[in-house]
């Protein structure tokens, strides 16, 4: 049995979609494992790669259809095949899901950093609810907080302060720490009696899960990863957040794509095994005064054969940040010389 201190340090997870069967669904049938003290056994390192390309939201051409055909589904394969040569080459292939669409030979990351997917999914969109895989409406209010919030791509920053908690190797929220990105796709869970313990690898993220019934902390402690407390449904283990910092993050791809949620945020997490190397996800997002109703993401969690959990050290090299600030302060530079002549 592993003490809490072992648990966070032997933490890391990752989640990835199955072809097939539907987020909480199965086609066979399945003895749940159980634990040594009796608990459904979820334990494992997972991967999300089969959802590099997957669209967040759904394609209007899908309409309310969850899962590509299969002459859809090849032409998604098409991509796979282009992130894998991006692995064999070291070179970004200018076509398909790697097109640039601004005619400039640039990335985020350089090409090997790339996750390899080890096969295309079948899902139509990240969002599953509403049925046709859109967010909902936002709230006035919310559109008020859209109208004022600062372009992330083509902001000027002044400081340090007006970068997202992702760029300043900060967090990404629940949500961003464990949807599907480019790399650092891993999580995994690990369980002792009454706790379990989730690891995101990207910008190391952990959280120990209390299943004992307690409360949550109060209203006045507020943090990053919100607060969580756990239960089972079943074979299903039900996460519940609440006392986020609203404001910063948003829930989305690296928790930097939407509009920030507000304090009073509610996730509600469901993992259940599927099968020997898939467990079903999914996360319950209601924040009202956010969004005008609830909504829910879905993908399934994969176990991949040697799959690894690498150290994510963002801020011992935060390249991306320094240079952002020192082009702003080169520009500032250069006008100010313009306008003195």
């Amino acid at each position: 049995m592993k003490s809490l201190s072992l648990i966070v340090l032997g933490l890391a997870a990752a989640a990835a979609f199955a072809q097939t069967p539907a987020p909480t669904q199965t086609t066979k049938k399945y003895t749940q494992p159980k634990t040594a003290w009796g608990d459904p056994d979820l334990q494992g390192v997972f991967s999300t790669d089969e959802y590099i390309g997957v669209p967040f939201e759904r394609p209007a051409k899908f309409g309310t259809r969850k899962y590509l055909n299969e002459q859809e589904l090849a032409e998604r394969a098409k991509d796979v095949d282009d992130l894998a040569s991006v692995h064999d080459t070291g070179v970004r292939p200018d076509k398909g899901f790697w097109k640039n669409q601004h005619g400039v030979d640039a990335a985020a990351v350089p090409p090997q950093w790339l996750e390899y997917a080890p096969r295309a999914s079948r899902q139509t969109s990240l969002v599953v609810d509403p049925p046709d895989g859109h967010v909902p409406a936002l709230t006035p209010a919310a559109e008020e907080r859209r109208a004022q919030q600062k372009n992330y791509f083509n902001m000027r920053p002044a400081s340090w302060l007006d970068l997202t908690m992702y760029d300043r190797c900060i967090t990404r929220g629940v949500a961003g720490s464990i949807f599907p990105v480019i790399y650092g796709n891993g999580t995994q869970i690990v369980q002792e009696p009454g706790f379990v313990a989730i690891r995101n690898e990207m910008i190391h993220e952990t959280r120990i899960i209390p299943l004992d019934g307690r409360p949550h902390a109060p209203a006045t402690q507020r943090m990053n990863m919100g607060d969580s407390r756990g239960h089972w449904e079943g074979n299903t283990l039900v996460v519940e957040t609440t006392n986020y910092i609203g404001g910063h993050n948003s829930i989305s791809v690296n928790g930097t794509g939407g509009i920030p949620y507000s304090d009073d945020l509610v996730t509600v997490e469901r993992f259940t095994r599927a099968d020997a190397k898939h467990v079903n996800y999914e996360m319950r997002i209601s924040d009202p005064p956010t969004y005008t109703k609830p909504w829910t993401v879905a993908f399934e969690l994969t176990q991949e054969p040697g799959y690894e959990i690498f150290e994510y050290a963002c801020h011992e090299g935060n390249y991306g940040m320094r240079n952002r600030l020192s082009a702003a302060r080169a520009e500032e530079k250069e006008e100010a010389a313009a306008k003195a002549k």
